[in-house]
């Protein structure tokens, strides 16, 4: 996974292209004896309008799930945005603002069209690099019940790699969500990976939570994490059924973020809770 330390690059991308687009629409904006055009504050004021409403979308798309825990809305790092609602209103803020100051059009245009387009080039590139790059790795684990058992040779389907500590609060907050998507998609593997702890305090953590996952594995020297370059926990990457990179997430997961992420496999949302007497294999 590529990121700027512990910086997402997702946010270091749009931030570039934002800074782009103000260069350029600051550029586009120079008349010999006028006086200088507020161009950048209006780029920043786009893109706060576009992610306002990307995030809005996206939590009406995904509505019912998330009345079923109405605080996860507020949680905008489940990676919920609609990122076409989202382009459409800032580019039409912008105009809108623009309606009414003729000499903002000519740099809005220009900002707008080189950031959006240096934005596409650059997390498509950033798309094409990370698949190209990271594989489901090929490292022992421990499985809790005991023995051992090779990460890429867990099955053909597409995977859900899900690395978690019981010390780590999101990740426990996360776990009854993943645990309801794991005994919704039987067509999806999904495998939680604990990261440097032992086989007691792990099978606590579960019994204490009533919690009864299948593929629960042991990483007691965070090999997955070092093979896959994750910054922090919870981090929740998914596999394509050969084992390329398709998507990943750093931070806790909602029911809305995992039923998109899950689209691209046709996964089914899971919006019951797993009740604590329910085993799931």
């Amino acid at each position: 996974m590529v990121s700027l330390g512990p910086i997402p690059m997702p946010l270091v991308l749009i931030l570039l292209a934002l800074a782009i687009a103000a260069m350029v629409g600051r550029w586009a904006a120079k008349q010999p004896g006028q006086p200088r055009i507020p161009v950048a504050g209006t780029f920043f004021d786009m893109l706060l309008v576009g992610l306002l409403a990307a995030r809005l979308a996206f939590v009406l798309q995904w509505l019912p799930l998330y009345l079923d825990d109405p605080w996860s809305i507020i949680r905008p790092g489940d990676g919920g945005y609609s990122i076409w609602a989202g382009v459409a209103a800032g580019v039409a803020f912008g105009f809108w603002r623009a309606r009414k100051h003729r000499q903002l059009r000519r740099p809005l245009l220009w900002g707008t069209a080189a950031g959006l387009g240096s934005w596409a080039v650059l997390a498509g590139s950033l798309l094409l690099m990370q698949r190209a790059t990271v594989q489901l790795p090929d490292v022992e684990l421990t499985r809790l019940e005991g023995g051992t058992v090779q990460l890429d040779g867990m099955g053909d389907q597409p995977m859900v790699v899900n690395l978690w500590a019981t010390w780590c609060p999101p990740c426990r907050r996360e776990m009854p969500v993943l645990a309801e998507g794991q005994a919704a998609n039987g067509d999806v593997t999904f495998v939680f990976v604990n990261q440097g702890e032992g086989t007691e305090v792990v099978q606590d953590y579960l019994r204490e939570e009533g919690l009864r996952l299948g593929n629960v594995v042991l990483d007691p020297f965070s090999s997955v994490s070092q093979s896959t370059g994750a910054r922090g926990l919870p981090t929740t990457l998914f596999f394509d059924g050969d084992g390329r990179l398709v998507d990943t997430h750093m931070g806790e997961l909602t029911r809305a973020g995992l039923a998109q992420k899950l689209k691209r496999f046709g996964g089914t949302p899971a919006s019951t809770p797993v009740q604590s007497n329910e085993v799931i294999r």
